[in-house]
């Protein structure tokens, strides 16, 4: 016999209606902001060129200590009024990080264009998956485990390209990248709707690493496939 069980993220979730929709909403809201000190951040890093200026070992080195770090201290502060300025100082410097390869696209003759063709792309994909997290009715908890174990063997895969040098298997990593994490939004945002995750900092987090990804993918592919050189 087949028995057919209905989700109802009104008794799955921890949290009352009016707590969940005031946690998105927090959500959104610190999303927004945080691109501000990211944007700051990109300009800063492509003015002085701090970001290029490292090698690219010292700079993969910097990105992953500083990543993680910065996450663990969001994790440790998420509760506390310390938890907004961490998250703001984090985006800052994923943007100085993320110049090196805004440089790079600058440096060619249509860079604009293709900066502002991957912040729409990223954008586009953020509206979608955003209106699906409120459409979808079922669970989702079971992809967690699935885009997590993906996430990690694109990290992986990432820096071992970083010593390969492979035009072709940053292509195929870009668009599991744009994958990935396109799903991990849909998922973020479906766990503040269902009351799964109540903390706002937390959930802009991991959205925020989301979007970032995916522009920087999508930045990756336009610069290999439509970039013209000067």
């Amino acid at each position: 016999m087949n028995q057919t069980t209905t989700y109802d993220p009104t008794t799955s979730g921890v949290s009352s209606v009016g707590e969940r929709n005031r946690v998105l909403r927090n959500t959104y809201w610190l999303l927004a902001l945080s691109m501000v000190p990211t944007v700051l951040g990109a300009w800063i890093g492509v003015q002085t060129g701090i970001a290029r200026a490292m090698s690219p070992g010292i700079g993969l080195v910097v990105f992953l200590v500083g990543a993680f770090g910065f996450m663990f201290a969001i994790e440790k502060t998420k509760n506390s009024a310390a938890g907004v300025p961490v998250l703001l100082a984090f985006t800052f410097f994923m943007g100085i990080m993320l110049s090196r390869l805004v440089g790079v696209v600058l440096g060619l003759s249509n860079g604009a264009s293709l900066i502002m063709m991957a912040f729409a792309g990223t954008g586009a994909i953020f509206l979608g998956m955003a209106a699906m997290s409120s459409i979808i009715k079922r669970d989702l908890s079971a992809m967690g485990k699935w885009l997590f174990i993906g996430a990690i063997m694109v990290l992986v895969a990432g820096i071992a390209n970083f010593f390969i040098q492979s035009s072709a298997l940053m292509i195929t990593l870009s668009v599991l990248v744009i994958g990935i994490f396109s799903a991990f939004i849909l998922y973020d945002l479906k766990r503040v709707q269902d009351g799964l995750e109540t903390n706002y900092i937390s959930a802009t987090l991991g959205v925020y690493l989301s979007i970032y990804n995916v522009f920087q993918a999508l930045l990756s592919l336009f610069g290999i496939a439509g970039g013209r050189d000067e």
